[in-house]
Parts: structure tokens; sequence; C-alpha cells
């Protein structure tokens, strides 16, 4: 699991990201897609296309991580929304990762 100080916010980019994508490319979508600083400290959630595969962006004052986490079976939940972000808590998040919900 994911260390989450408190009041860190945790996005998830709705819809579906291509999962090509790596660190680079993943947080200049954070800046220019969602105008959202990458380097805040923030956790950003994108969902590959097919449900099963899942990466979390998050730069932690040091340096930038990316976190994936693939599905054998079944699919991660998602949100639909038109603004392209959602925010969750941390609670939720780890809800969503371990599959409990």
């Amino acid at each position: 699991m994911i260390p989450i100080a408190s009041g860190v916010r945790v996005w998830i980019a709705t819809g579906h990201t291509d999962m090509r994508r790596g660190m680079n490319s993943l947080a200049l979508l954070v800046q220019e897609a969602f105008t959202r600083d990458p380097h805040g400290g923030d956790l950003y959630v994108f969902r590959g296309k097919s449900g099963k595969l899942i990466k979390i962006l998050w730069h932690d004052g040091l340096g930038m991580s990316l976190y994936a986490k693939r599905l054998e079976r079944g699919r991660f939940l998602w949100p639909s929304s038109a603004d392209g972000l959602v925010t969750i808590t941390p609670a939720q998040l780890g809800c969503l990762l371990e599959g409990s919900c």
C-alpha cells in the first residue's frame, strides 16, 4: 500500500487512458488536460480501456513514482464524469485497490 499522508488528495481520471503512457506522459496529461500540478503531492489514478489495469502517479516531494496494478479477474469500478477528474479519499483508494468496496 502507498503510504498516503493526511491532506493528500486522490484524483481519478474518468474514462480510460492509454496504458502505454509512462510517467512523463501521464504527468503531462495531468498538467495540460486537467490543469493540475503533477508535482504538488496529490495522487492521480488512471484506468486502462479493459478495466483490468490502473496506474497511479505520485510525486512525494523527492521524486515522481508510478505504480501499477493489474487484476487477473474482474475489473476496477470506475466513475463516469464529464469533468475528466473525480476526487476520492485515501480510504476509498485503499478500498478500490483491495477490491473490498
